[in-house]
């Protein structure tokens, strides 16, 4: 082992030490629990289990999850676990007489060191899939652009956070050409991996063609090559925004996202509506739509993880909250802004889990 690594590896004992906090482990296994129901209980059996008793409850609980995690094996883990039950409910024993010396096998604790392998193989599996889960996420940070770039008349701040290891959603700044400069919001349907992989690749197509078109003409050939190679049921929303240098106005195209937050004169409007997100269709039509801004307004960008944040009790965050961080510390700047929603967010979820990627762009007229 290198210098470097054992300075940097911690003590087990140390590590043990610390695991026994109590606060810590009651709040972990809770999560941890959750995560189980979410991950192997489908939406049908919840709504089931809605409807039992208490007892009953716990028991299908307890049934449905062992199935599906039966069933989420392989072939090989399934029977081995099947078999390896078998050993340690029957409990069985074979006794071998050979030289008038009696052997005596329990394969309850052959099924026992069964189990113990076959936590081995999935926690192996698990590292291997995080490991490269971790590089994925690096490559993505390396593709995101500054927390506060820099554009003429506008002070703004961009923030996403993932769920996961790593984001379905988009967040993107970068100038066209030395006259117009660009940024964006896109989530694509889904999490994980393949979400992550279309993101990368939707900015790609975006960066490729931003310079040959018009904004609306720009996100009707982005929909038309991302249909193209995006897998299938897959697709994207998009609120795109386009800045002329020195100009008080911006345009602003709306593929299938959430409407932007626009304050002014102490009041919060919506801009409009979405229409087609990216990849629904081959050939969609999209309008621009054109805002003059004065010193001190505010467009709020986001995606639906800051809405849909949940607190223990299963509340969403929700708009009216967002809006009224918004008009409570407009006067503060884009980035402190932010980060005070962000705060606002923290407190209302707890100690829950984030359960959706959360993305934010705040833009505001000097």
């Amino acid at each position: 082992m290198s210098k470097d690594a054992k300075q940097t590896e911690p003590g087990f004992f140390r590590t043990i030490e610390s695991d026994l906090n109590v606060n810590e482990m009651t709040n972990d296994f809770s999560q941890d629990m959750n995560d189980i129901i979410e991950f192997y209980v489908t939406s049908e059996n919840k709504e089931k289990l809605r409807k039992m008793n208490p007892l009953k409850r716990v028991f299908f609980y307890v049934i449905w999850i062992l199935k599906s995690m039966v069933l989420k094996l392989n072939p090989m883990r399934r029977v081995m676990l099947l078999v390896s039950a078998f050993f340690i409910i029957t409990s069985l024993k074979v006794q071998f007489d050979e030289f008038n010396v009696v052997f005596t096998v329990d394969f309850s604790m052959l099924g026992s060191l069964i189990i113990i392998f076959l936590l081995m193989l999935e926690l192996k599996d698990k590292l291997l899939a995080k490991d490269e889960l971790v590089a994925g996420r690096k490559i993505q940070e390396a593709l995101m652009p500054e927390e506060s770039p820099y554009l003429d008349g506008w002070t703004l701040w961009l923030y996403s956070k993932p769920a996961n290891e790593v984001s379905g959603d988009l967040v993107d700044f970068f100038y066209v050409d030395e006259n117009r400069a660009t940024l964006f919001v896109s989530d694509v349907a889904g999490k994980g991996l393949h979400a992550a992989l279309m993101t990368s690749k939707l900015q790609a197509i975006i960066k490729a063609l931003a310079s040959d078109y018009k904004a609306n003409e720009l996100i009707s050939k982005v929909n038309s090559t991302f249909y193209k190679e995006k897998l299938r049921k897959m697709f994207a929303s998009l609120f795109y925004v386009e800045i002329n240098k020195g100009s008080n106005s911006i345009e602003m195209v709306n593929a299938g996202h959430l409407p932007a937050y626009i304050l002014r004169n102490n009041q919060i409007t919506e801009s409009p509506k979405g229409e087609t997100a990216l990849g629904l269709i081959k050939n969609a039509d999209y309008s621009v739509f054109k805002e003059e801004f004065d010193t001190g307004n505010i467009v709020v960008i986001y995606s639906d993880g800051i809405t849909d944040a949940k607190n223990r009790s299963g509340e969403f965050y929700g708009n009216e909250k967002l809006k009224s961080v918004i008009l409570q510390n407009k006067e503060l700047s884009a980035k402190a802004l932010g980060e005070r929603i962000l705060e606002n967010i923290d407190q209302f979820t707890g100690q829950t889990r984030q359960n959706d990627d959360i993305s934010i762009i705040i833009m505001k007229k000097m």
